[in-house]
This record gives structure tokens, C-alpha cells and sequence, in this order.
């Protein structure tokens, strides 16, 4: 969905499995589901694991002109996409046949018609921009940013609702920090040369945007100074991203009136009121010293400079509706500069993309009637069980871990709910109009519908069945307030998972995705949420203390890793990622193991001349195969809690004695440490 996640569904974002993962088939010749022709057998696996792994397949393959970066996974995700293109052009020629189908088929007609979206031209943003143009009050002002936050264009903050970390069963009204442009905080203040040039032109293309809609250039050139100006001022008093993994750090709950002493310079309760929000008495305030800085800025400023921000948010999260210029610019900063994507993806990607964001209930179920079978999900589940199995062992065989602290580990291990494939509801759309000749007021119509199917959460328990992802989504991830792991259909799929792979691949694949989600209850974030999802302490003091050294190995191996020249992998942002990677691929492991015993298949057993062990490691690298242009690398560094692929490879199997046995790795070798960091 294209809602800003608040600070209560902050580890959403934090803790799935990939940034994009997607899938080409192994070779032909392959008897596991290996993919042969991507292993150099020039480079000693115990030197550099990845460049083993994968070291042909990066020489063969480039990374596309419209992407960023290319994983040997991409064709999963080009194959969804191509279903899903299928599936749209189909409704779009019967939208008289079904509901669903007007939906999905009229907004991406709508999407694919270019003529009708050029001859607009700049007509749908004018009603909007010519109303902020007529603000001549603080009145005028709030029922703006109302107006904007009803379609979920976040100016100043976000406003959202979440699970109560204190009541994980119910929904709370969230308020948190936002209305930025750049991706994050630190952008806004790094010293760097590189980051000194984004800045520049960040505000040169606020100028070009404002110029595009008719405003003369020096006006406009004033306008984004002082627009700059003012998300400089909301950067400063925002928390950078590796502050917001601490849980506490981003729950302050309060009395609804607590917010207006803290922001009095903005009429909250008039706010709610207009986006018709359920009543309530308590929220949760994510940053109180941001809204302190909000209510600075807004009397502190002059009016029309926050009109003119109002309108640049406004016009930024247009910009993919409008005229070619408008779609151009945008690509040329957000695309070529921050992520070095060579050309602008074609149109039907991007209208199966926004078709996905805005309707992904609709057209996720057509997804699933067309491409997940049962076999595949049962088989799923099995895996899922005894990788739960593994971990419940491996919890029993902690010697660090108190028995008290082990107790509790396992009530939270026996109540995660597994979530597969796709949602046991289906969303609603049928209050949205889609017209098939209005792409902008379609997506708009859409966010407004999403926006109040948010706030009116609000008070109510929460639905955890509910997906936060759409099925065709290549992903997984696990929510510590829900306690659940949840794997859309999307990334079901080989070389994830395949039905004709042998086990030892599967459970490299797919099975390390699934210890690495369980793993991430009980990484430094998800560990203090209890077996219900409440912030909770739960674990013994000594055990805390015995967690946060062994966190901390992880977090030292990690940061010395460089990702880019000049830039190293940020440990602390990473290391729950890192955490669940190390874990999860040692919880898979001792699932296949048990699992290969109970087949009576022998470790030793070989195909393609690997062992199950061999197999296993194999399947788990050759997931990460992946290039990255230079400017995505950096932005990946500075916002993104995933290490880089190589990292997330040997990074995880320097630490992995196990590997050491397949490969025959010893002292003196690269991969071999014998002081590993094992925390799980």
C-alpha cells in the first residue's frame, strides 16, 4: 500500500528478508535446483564463499539500464510481474465481466493511457495549488495539511495507527515524524562531498518541478531555499534511522491533550476531527521532541513558505500522474541520481506496479487463482514446523540463556502464527471509483480509501490476519507486535523454493527465510516484544547483559565491512538483520539435518558432486547473487538495515563452523575464524 508506515509498524520495514528478491531458473543440467553455470570453481570456496557462489554469474550478467541493481532473482520477480500484466490486460478488455475487474482493469487502462495524461497536462494539480495559494490564515493553513493528509501526502509528520505496544491486541493512534524529501535525517546534514552534491541538487530539482508547473525560475529557485529551509529545520529535530530500532525510542504514549501541549501552535483536535477519526483518549507520540520543532516552524515561519512546502509535497507526490516532464525530472533525482538507474522503467512496469500499490487485495487474489497451488503451501508448512522445531532445540541448547529467560523464549516460539501465501479477508474496494480515462484521480481516490481504512482501525482490535504486503510481493518478514511471520505467494516460488529441488537446496533457500524471520523475535528489537506482542520486559537482567556481547560481536564484524568506498556497512542499523541472517541460516541447517535423518538420507549423499551439507550452502548463497550500481549501494548503506549481498553471504558463514565442515576450511583460510560471533 502507498501509506507511510507510523512508528508502531516501524519493524515492518525493518525486518523483511530482502530489499527485492526475484528468481532465474538453475541449470538444466542441475539434479538439486542448483544453478551450476553461477559457480567459479577457479576461486577456493573457503577464501571468498561468494564469488564461489556466484562469482559467473556476475560475470555474465549486467545490470539492466531501467534498474538499479540485479539479483539472480530478478526473473521471479519479472515473472510475477509479467503474470500480473496478463492478468490486468485481460480485465481491462472485460471490466463489464466483474467488479474486481472494472478495478483493476480500469485503473491500469487508466495508467496506460498516456494521450489522456498528456493532454491534461498540469489541470489535475491546479484546483489544489490554486486553493494554497489562497491561504491567508493558520485556519486556512491546518485544513490544508488535512486535506493533503487525507490522501496521504505526509506534510510535517505522519499520522497513522498501529498495534498499542503496551496492548498489542488493539489499534492506537500513532503520530510520528515526516515530511521530508530527502530518504532520511542524516541526509540532510553528512558533511561529505557526495552528500553536499545531493543537497544541491535536491533543491535545484525542487526549482525545476515548481518550474514546470508555471512558476517563473528565480520564484522558484526562492521557493525551494525556503523550502529546504523548513525540512532542514524537521530533520534536525527527527531521529535517524539507526535510533528509531529501539523500540522505546519511538514509543512515548500520552493523553490526546499531552500532544497539543507539546505542539500548541497546531489545533490537533481540530485535525482529528476533519479526517472523521474514531474517538479517542490516548495515542502514541513517536518523537515528542519533533512535534516541539513542528509547532516552532509553524510560528516561525512566513506563511507563504509553508505554503510553498505544502505545494512542493504536493507536486512531489504527483509526479509519477503527470505529463512526461514532470515524470522525467522526478526519475532524473529519485531515480538516476540517488539510485544511478540508467533509464526510466517501461510504462506498463510501473502501471503494474501502481496497480499493485493502490488495489493489491484486487489484484493480488487473480494473482493467487492463477499461480499458488496447495502443494506448494502445504509443503511450505512442513518446513515452517520443523524449522520451529530446530529453533526450540537450539533455544534448549543455549549455554548463555537462563532457565527463566529460556522459558518465556519458548512460550513466544510456540505462539507464532505462520501466515502463508495470502490473507484469510480480502479488502473492499467496492466504495472506490475507478475511472478508466483518470489515472491522478484514480491513485488519489485510492489513498483516501486506504487512509480512512487506517485511521478507522483506531480503537478496534487488530486483524492480524491482515497481510502487510500484497501476495505478488517477492518477501517476507516477521511483526514483533502481531508475532507472527507472514510470506506472501510471491516468494513461494523457485529458486526460493521449488518442488522438484532437493531438500538440502530448499531449506537453503526458502528454509533460511524462515529461520531468519523466526530469528527475528528474538533479535535486538523483536526481543523485547512478549509472545503477545506487547513492549515487555521479559528476560532476565544477567541474560540482557549476556545478549548485548554477543549483539555486539555481530555489530563490530559487520561495521568493518566496507559497502561502498568511504562508506561501511552500519552495524548498529543492521544488526538485527545481520542477527536473524546468522540465525536463521544455523536454525535451517539443524532442521535439514533432522529432517535428511528422518528421510534416512545421508549427509554424504551427493548430487551435481555436492553433499547435503555442500547443497545447502550452495542454496543459500546463490539466493544473494546480486549487482548494485554504486549510487544504490551508498543509499542502501546510509537507509537500508540489510548488509550488501556479499556481506549477508560470508558475513554469515564466517560464523558458521558447520561451513567450515562441508568445505573443509581451515586455519589460516579466509572463511575460517576460529573466534565466530554466535549469538543464535
Amino acid at each position: 500500500m502507498t501509506c507511510r508506515l507510523s512508528a508502531l509498524a516501524f519493524l515492518f520495514g525493518a525486518i523483511v528478508i530482502t530489499r527485492i528478491a526475484s528468481a532465474q531458473s538453475a541449470s538444466e543440467s542441475s539434479h538439486s535446483g542448483l544453478d551450476l553455470n553461477a559457480i567459479d570453481k577457479s576461486v577456493n570456496p573457503c577464501d571468498d564463499f561468494y564469488q564461489y557462489a556466484c562469482g559467473n554469474w556476475l560475470k555474465n550478467n549486467q545490470i539492466p539500464p531501467d534498474e538499479s541493481s540485479w539479483g539472480r532473482f530478478n526473473e521471479i520477480h519479472d515473472r510475477n510481474q509479467a503474470t500480473l500484466r496478463d492478468i490486468l490486460e485481460d480485465s481491462a478488455k472485460h471490466q463489464d465481466r466483474s467488479p474486481t475487474d472494472q478495478k483493476i482493469g480500469g485503473f491500469y487502462e487508466s495508467c496506460m493511457n498516456e494521450q489522456t495524461i498528456q493532454k491534461r497536462g498540469i489541470e489535475p494539480l491546479q484546483a489544489e495549488l490554486e486553493r494554497i495559494a489562497r491561504i491567508t490564515n493558520q485556519e486556512q493553513l491546518e485544513n490544508e495539511i488535512v486535506w493533503l493528509h487525507e490522501r496521504q501526502v505526509g506534510v510535517f509528520f505522519n499520522f497513522a495507527s498501529g498495534p498499542d505496544p503496551e496492548d498489542a491486541r488493539m489499534t492506537i493512534a500513532d503520530v510520528d515524524q515526516g515530511g521530508l524529501g530527502l530518504p532520511e535525517r542524516d541526509y540532510y546534514f553528512r558533511d561529505d562531498a557526495k552528500s553536499a552534491e545531493i543537497r544541491q541538487k535536491y533543491v535545484a530539482h525542487i526549482a525545476k518541478m515548481f518550474d514546470l508547473e508555471g512558476v517563473a525560475v528565480a520564484d522558484a529557485e526562492k521557493k525551494a531555499s525556503a523550502i529546504m529551509a523548513i525540512e532542514t529545520a524537521l530533520a534536525k529535530a527527527s531521529l535517524d534511522v539507526t535510533s528509531r530500532r529501539d523500540p522505546k525510542n519511538v514509543v512515548h504514549e500520552m493523553p490526546k491533550g499531552e500532544l497539543q501541549k507539546l505542539a500548541p501552535a497546531f489545533d490537533f483536535d481540530q485535525f482529528f476531527k476533519a479526517l472523521q477519526t474514531p474517538s479517542f483518549t490516548k495515542l502514541n507520540v513517536s518523537v515528542p521532541d519533533f512535534m516541539k520543532e513542528f509547532s516552532t516552524i509553524l510560528t516561525t515561519s512566513k506563511l507563504e513558505d509553508l505554503k510553498d512546502y505544502l505545494a512542493w509535497h504536493y507536486i512531489n507526490a504527483s509526479a509519477a500522474l503527470l505529463t512526461q516532464p514532470f515524470v522525467d525530472a522526478n526519475f532524473e533525482f529519485y531515480g538516476r541520481l540517488l539510485s544511478g538507474t540508467k533509464e526510466l522503467k517501461p510504462r506498463w512496469k510501473r502501471c503494474v506496479s501502481a496497480t499493485d500499490d493502490e488495489l493489491g487485495d484486487a489484484l493480488g487474489k487473480k494473482f493467487v487463482e492463477k499461480t499458488f497451488g496447495a502443494e506448494g503451501k502445504q509443503r511450505t508448512l512442513a518446513m515452517v514446523h520443523n524449522i520451529e522445531q530446530a529453533m526450540q532445540q537450539d533455544i534448549d541448547s543455549l549455554t548463555w540463556m537462563s532457565p527463566e529467560t529460556k522459558k518465556q523464549a519458548q512460550v513466544k516460539l510456540h505462539a507464532v502464527a505462520d501466515k502463508i501465501g495470502y490473507p484469510e479477508k480480502w479488502r473492499d474496494y467496492s466504495t472506490v471509483t475507478i475511472d478508466p480515462a483518470d489515472y491522478f484521480g484514480n491513485w488519489y481516490r485510492c489513498n483516501i480509501y486506504e487512509s480512512k481504512r487506517e485511521r478507522d482501525k483506531i480503537g478496534k482490535p487488530v486483524d492480524r490476519t491482515e497481510f502487510a504486503m500484497t501476495t505478488p510481493t517477492v518477501n517476507a518478514y516477521y511483526n514483533p507486535l502481531e508475532n507472527n511471520i507472514n510470506f506472501p505467494a510471491g516468494i513461494l516460488q523457485p529458486p526460493f523454493y521449488s518442488n522438484s529441488a532437493a531438500d538440502a537446496v530448499n531449506y537453503g533457500g526458502i528454509g533460511m527465510v524462515i529461520g531468519h524471520e523466526l530469528t527475528h523475535g528474538f533479535d535486538d528489537e523483536g526481543r523485547q516484544f512478549d509472545a503477545d506482542g506487547n513492549l515487555k520486559e521479559w528476560w532476565q537482567k544477567s541474560d540482557e547483559e549476556k545478549f548485548e556481547q554477543k549483539a555486539k560481536c555481530i555489530d563490530d564484524e559487520y561495521s568493518r565491512f566496507q559497502a561502498v568506498p568511504g562508506v561501511n556497512v552500519n552495524g548498529k542499523l543492521t544488526l538485527g538483520e545481520n542477527t536473524a541472517d546468522n540465525g536463521g541460516l544455523r536454525i535451517a541447517y539443524m532442521a535439514l539435518m533432522e529432517d535428511l535423518q528422518a528421510k534416512s538420507i545421508r549427509p554424504d549423499a551427493k548430487a551435481d558432486g555436492y553433499t547435503q551439507a555442500q547443497q545447502f550452502f550452495l542454496g543459500f548463497a546463490q539466493v544473494w547473487c546480486e549487482k548494485v550500481r554504486p549510487e544504490q549501494a551508498r543509499l542502501y548503506a546510509q537507509t537500508d538495515p540489510h548488509s550488501p549481498p556479499e556481506f549477508r553471504v560470508d558475513g554469515v558463514l564466517v560464523n558458521a563452523p558447520e561451513f567450515d565442515q562441508a568445505f573443509g576450511c581451515k586455519a589460516g583460510d579466509k572463511m575460517y575464524h576460529a573466534n565466530s560471533c554466535h549469538v543464535w
